[in-house]
């Protein structure tokens, strides 16, 4: 059974800056440069302006972005779908370190203590319902 699916390796998979560009992306919507690099530096130490710039024209060269040009002001939007995107990163994880086997995460996950009891609801239903399609 996989859980994750993972795509082709050749697939993009972005360095962590990347991903925190992404992610503002994804929860703010489409954004300039501007706000997009006011977010990073709630986020980091002094990122500088150009480059924030710099860095999103090559995640646009590389097809993780897209740029709408019809404004004065460039406006920047996620052109990766974010669940595919953590799914890919997940499965990669996954292989990565606990050699392919998501019950082993899962154990890894669960065995420390910090999981809620609404969090174990849900993953109760999860697997209910897994159970269930099969």
């Amino acid at each position: 059974m996989m859980l994750f699916k993972k795509d082709k390796p050749a697939d993009n998979v972005p360095t962590k800056t990347e991903m925190d560009v992404l992610q503002i992306l994804w929860q703010d919507g489409p954004s300039t440069v501007r706000f997009v690099h006011d977010k990073l530096n709630e986020q980091k130490e002094a990122v500088i302006y150009t480059s924030t710039l710099k860095l999103m024209q090559v995640m646009k060269e590389k097809g993780m972005l897209e740029r709408d040009e019809t404004n004065m002001k460039h406006i920047y939007s996620a052109a990766l779908e974010e669940a595919k995107v953590k799914g890919n990163m997940l499965g990669r994880f996954v292989d990565s370190m606990y050699n392919g086997s998501a019950s082993s995460l899962m154990v890894a996950l669960l065995g420390n203590d910090k999981t809620s009891e609404e969090e174990l609801q849900k993953i109760k239903e999860l697997l209910n319902k897994m159970d269930k399609a099969q």
